[in-house]
């Protein structure tokens, strides 16, 4: 996954005993001190063999002091420092680039609606609700206002700048004129789709990377409302008034130190549906020291009125003992088998599906890597259908290394970061169609056990940089080439749903960003179809609207550089990764800015109308 600090610091990171020298500065600075000691062994000079995945220290000088104190305190990075104090923390942050973490201000202050109406029915107007735009996960906007034809006449409406970010995932939700959207740095706020100014700022326990989906409750006195539902990075579920901004109630989704809340929620008919992965254990688990791996990937379905557990599934059994490390340590396995993406309602079936990651420890089981269909109403397998076998994966190992965590046959770390899109062909062939960072995308039979119909090639494949999203709209399903440790990344496919055949491929376009670090022609982020069109976001900085019949570049809008926002926070775009575009009520909304080795920071939602 292309991750802010994605799976970095394995091998060696946690090793208090490995000796490494400190200079006589390194010891009068206790950030380079920290350094030295904890972090060298995987960021000066990484092999990239071992850890392609770990961003160089020259990478990390390039990012905010306040991204790499998130990463080390709520990030993939909290286990590996657990035992560090604030002060050291900030000192590594201080150390990497040069400048001092900073006290954000999440809270919105400027440029507050004059008043808080009563919501709007949210059917009254156009919506773009979850991960979606509804609970099938197409990403076709079929009714959003929007068509090919409106392009050339689109305009920035507003931007919005959310305080504290660098790499911006949180995808909004467009409902009853109001946009609400999540900010990585630890807020939630809800905007008038119209003017752009703040109604409310919220702030959870953690910082928000998952799409946010908005439906009806009935709250604890017997009154109805309407609830913004999502998940923060540290695995608490939320449901806030979306009217208010208050908190309903406030769910611990899974206690395991390792786990993280990245794929999105899906609502449906009173249920909340909540996947998890545990992305830190993966970064931690070559080191011997480390007991290697406990994490489950699992589903949770809460009522969404009460916030009660109405059953959790987990997408393999109990870890059981399977040796010790080289010092001594239990080692645990099965482990791992994330679930990256939001769950995929098919209401006819009964049915629940899932897209999984790759395992942590062996043996790799049959769920990872899969498809997996669960009963809506039990939370029991019902079947499962993995594509890519025998993939375990951790960062730091590679074939002769003599660590008992490092898999005996190491994986290729080609999980699904994608959710699995229910449509019909135009033949009235239900599919389920999903693509995978092995550069393979799928279509699957929902009515044969998730039956194999075709596969398509679109890219070479790469560890690092998942695919984020599929489109599916009027008999194509576009398939984007993500990726960062190939050559042959970036362009956008057009694949036949009854044939699986190519009906057309736009390759790559020129840079739009400095060519260097950060800056690609990957479109590992979600994509998004309207009538007639498709978008895709580049990581050099590029939203590109293609042709739906075509491949033509119909429209483009280059989000480099600084912005002036509504919200008086000061905001630029970079690279696109993770989220999609929304369109609803006749708008279109991405977010821009991707920080991290594979891009380039942004912190900026921006709106863009047709104009007249």
């Amino acid at each position: 996954m292309s991750l802010f600090l994605s799976r970095v610091c394995a091998a060696g990171l946690l090793a208090l005993s490995v000796a490494i020298p400190l200079t006589s500065q390194a010891q009068d600075d206790p950030g380079e001190a920290l350094f030295t000691q904890r972090c060298a062994a995987c960021h000066v000079n990484p092999d990239p063999a071992v850890n392609a995945h770990a961003p160089t220290r020259e990478d990390m000088a390039r990012f905010t002091p306040n991204s790499i104190y998130a990463a080390l305190t709520d990030g993939q990075m909290r286990l590996q420092v657990a035992d560090v104090s604030d002060e050291q923390l900030r000192a590594v942050a201080r150390f990497l680039t040069g400048n001092e973490v900073s006290n954000q201000t999440l809270e919105i202050t400027s440029n507050l609606c004059p008043s808080n109406p009563p919501l709007l029915d949210p059917q009254a107007r156009g919506i773009w609700n979850g991960w979606g735009p509804d609970v099938h996960n197409t990403r076709f906007a079929e009714n959003g206002g929007l068509s090919a034809a409106d392009l050339p006449k689109l305009r920035l409406k507003w931007a919005y700048g959310l305080p504290g970010e660098t790499q911006p995932r949180a995808q909004p939700a467009i409902v009853g004129g109001r946009v609400y959207v999540g900010n990585r740095a630890g807020g939630l706020y809800a905007l008038d789709a119209e003017s752009g100014c703040t109604y409310w700022s919220y702030l959870p326990r953690s910082g928000i990377r998952s799409a946010l989906t908005v439906g009806p409750i009935t709250k604890a006195d017997g009154s109805a409302g309407q609830a913004v539902f999502f998940v923060d990075i540290l695995a608490n579920a939320y449901a806030v008034d979306a009217q208010t901004g208050e908190a309903i109630w406030v769910r611990q989704v899974e206690s395991h130190p390792a786990v993280r809340g990245t794929g999105s929620v899906t609502l449906h008919e009173g249920r909340l549906y909540v996947p998890m992965t545990g992305i830190t254990e993966e970064t931690t688990s070559s080191n011997p020291d480390y007991s290697c791996c406990t994490f489950r990937g699992s589903l949770s379905s809460f009522d969404a009125n009460t916030g009660d557990l109405v059953w959790k599934f987990y997408t393999i059994g109990e870890p059981q003992l399977r040796g010790k490390s080289s010092t001594g340590v239990d080692l645990y396995g099965p482990a791992g088998v994330g679930i990256w993406s939001a769950p995929t309602i098919d209401a006819a079936r009964g049915l629940i599906y899932v897209a999984t990651g790759n395992a942590y420890a062996e043996p790799a089981p049959p769920t990872a890597n899969a498809i997996l269909a669960i009963g809506i109403d039990s939370g029991d397998l019902v079947w499962s259908q993995q594509l890519t076998p025998n993939d375990a994966w951790i960062s730091g190992c590679r074939p002769g290394t003599e660590n008992p965590n490092c898999p005996r046959d190491i994986g290729p770390d080609f999980d699904f970061s994608a959710s699995p899109a229910l449509v019909v062909s135009p033949m009235n062939k239900e599919m389920l169609v999903v693509p995978q960072k092995s550069g393979l995308a799928f279509a699957l039979d929902p009515a044969n056990n998730g039956a194999l119909l075709w596969q398509y090639r679109a890219g070479p494949g790469s560890a690092i940089g998942g695919v984020w999203g599929t489109a599916v709209a009027e008999g194509k399903a576009y398939v984007a080439v993500g990726g960062y440790q190939f050559e042959e990344r970036g362009g956008i496919h057009a694949i036949d749903l009854d044939s699986g055949e190519r009906r057309w491929f736009t390759p790559p376009q020129p840079l739009l960003c400095e060519p260097g670090v950060g800056c690609s022609q990957s479109q590992s982020a979600a994509v998004t179809a309207i009538p007639g069109a498709v978008f895709s976001g580049s990581a050099d900085g590029g939203m590109r609207a293609y042709d739906g019949t075509t491949g033509e570049i119909l429209w483009s809008f280059d989000a480099n550089g600084a912005f002036d926002t509504i919200n008086g926070v000061p905001a630029n775009g970079g690279s696109f990764d993770g989220a999609g575009p929304v369109v609803a009520d006749g708008v279109l909304y991405f977010l821009s800015g991707s920080g991290g080795f594979t891009g380039r920071a942004g912190n900026v939602l921006l709106a863009f109308e047709v104009e007249e």
